[in-house]
């Protein structure tokens, strides 16, 4: 997994941009100040928690854009996070909890394999 925590702008305090491959996705987390607890934020959007959600490091970027001011590189940077997985498989703990990630209904079950 790659996390990138970038300074957000507008009513975004942070963005959280990564690669996530036990899901297979790109992930957006965009971050505001916690309307009740001092020194706290919460996502008020966070995308790419399905299996699959975000297939593109373009689609990750489109959705953070209008909340930071995003490096000219992160399309790279992210494909390189991607590409740096290939060869990774899932442990025995990720094997266990697949069947139990409730998949996107638009992407087909999970499997087991």
């Amino acid at each position: 997994m790659s996390r990138h925590v970038l300074p957000g702008k507008d009513v975004a305090s942070s963005v959280v941009i990564g690669w996530d491959r036990p899901l297979g996705t790109f992930f957006v987390q965009v971050m505001q100040p916690h309307p009740r607890i001092d020194g706290e934020e919460w996502a008020f959007i966070w995308k790419g928690t399905a299996p699959g959600e975000l297939p593109t490091a373009a689609a990750a970027i489109d959705i953070a854009a209008p909340f930071a001011d995003l490096p000219r590189d992160i399309g790279a940077t992210l494909e390189t996070d991607r590409l740096r997985t290939l060869g990774t498989f899932d442990g025995p703990a990720q094997r266990a909890a697949k069947p139990f990630i409730a998949p996107d209904p638009d992407q087909g079950q999970p499997t087991s394999d």
